[in-house]
């Protein structure tokens, strides 16, 4: 048995539609990127301009892309057994390659392990599930639930993973990339460096 107000989220997740981020979020790409088997994702910094890098886990080798292009910078189909997957570190992470060749990255994903679901200027990231197995993505700018502003204008419903297996939802380290992971691609929005602002109060 689940509670009235369990219920009553559950009614209110599942008579939105999926809709975009709102601004200043945009698309990187105009559709998901596949990637056949992906077991996580983490983030790092390029060490020439700091730009967000998005790095990928799957069962083809590790990939590295540009955040903010979806470019992809560098791919490795066949890493060291030994660090090929996050499970082998106490820490999920993998070693890194090309520009971050000298760096680890924790790996969320499969394993375990999860990316930041707030920023500093109030955005938040939520997972639900409404019809289990299948997770939905909920971004919002009113604090997470409940979420008592209409749909569209405080929270938006932005990704339902009903045909594939959710691994990882989350911001970077710096807020400039939202990324959401399935067993099948990589979906990435990005925007400029965020300020201090709140989202919904910038200009009052």
């Amino acid at each position: 048995m689940i509670s009235d107000y369990q219920q009553r989220l559950r009614e209110q997740f599942l008579s939105v539609p999926v809709i975009p981020p709102p601004a200043p979020w945009r698309p990187v790409l105009d559709r998901r990127t596949p990637i056949g088997g992906l077991l996580g994702i983490g983030f790092a910094t390029a060490p020439d301009d700091g730009r967000d890098l998005v790095m990928v886990v799957s069962v083809d080798g590790h990939g590295l892309f540009d955040a903010a292009t979806g470019e992809k910078i560098a791919r490795d189909r066949d890493p060291d057994p030994d660090g090929s997957t996050p499970d082998a570190e106490p820490d999920l992470s993998c070693p890194g390659l090309s520009p971050i060749a000298a760096t680890r990255v924790r790996i969320a994903g499969l394993f375990g392990g999860g990316l930041h679901t707030t920023t500093q200027d109030g955005w938040t990231l939520e997972v639900v599930s409404p019809e289990w197995p299948h997770d939905r993505v909920l971004l919002s700018a009113d604090g997470g639930i409940p979420h008592n502003g209409p749909h569209g204008e405080s929270w938006w419903h932005i990704f339902d993973a009903n045909y594939s297996e959710l691994r990882a939802a989350g911001f970077s380290p710096s807020g400039r990339t939202l990324a959401i992971a399935t067993s099948s691609d990589l979906t990435l929005w990005t925007r400029p460096a965020p300020d201090t602002v709140p989202p919904g109060e910038a200009g009052a």
